[in-house]
């Protein structure tokens, strides 16, 4: 389900994927906060569409000021320890890593998904990019169901 709020202008693209990081000292006072803050912190979303027509509004923390858009909540694609990983259960993120120059990196730590949290899988991709785990994980690449 869509939701309108406001993002930083050269942030505003149909497509562009981000974490919500919540809000900032700079936020304080701002009139917008209520159409602004409107997001649930550390979920990744997507933007589904640009409001057209719609004015520019200053803001003291995107330099070129937010504009309206529509987002939706977006799937987080991850690496996850191969036992029971398969569509439709749910697992945890290994742990985090400290090799991060490994190709799989972005993924054993993925932006969206903590390692705190339980999460369903949509889709098993597959192999990860890497040759083999620093840390001897048997992992396999997911994606994880977008959080509602």
């Amino acid at each position: 389900m869509s939701q309108l709020t406001l993002l930083g202008t050269r942030l505003a693209e149909e497509g562009r994927e981000f974490v919500y990081q919540g809000e900032t000292a700079a936020c304080e006072g701002c009139p917008y906060r209520s159409q602004c803050l409107n997001l649930t912190e550390g979920v990744k979303y997507a933007v589904t569409a640009v409001r057209e027509n719609t004015q520019k509004l200053d803001c003291a923390v995107h330099d070129d000021g937010v504009r309206a858009v529509d987002v939706e909540p977006a799937a987080v694609t991850a690496n996850v320890p191969s036992t029971g990983a398969y569509a439709g259960s749910s697992t945890s993120l290994a742990g985090p890593c400290p090799h991060t120059s490994c190709p799989s990196h972005e993924l054993c730590e993925p932006d969206g998904a903590g390692f705190e949290d339980s999460h369903q899988i949509q889709e098993v991709l597959g192999d990860p990019p890497h040759d083999h785990c620093e840390l001897g994980r048997e992992l396999t690449t997911v994606r994880f169901t977008a959080d509602e």
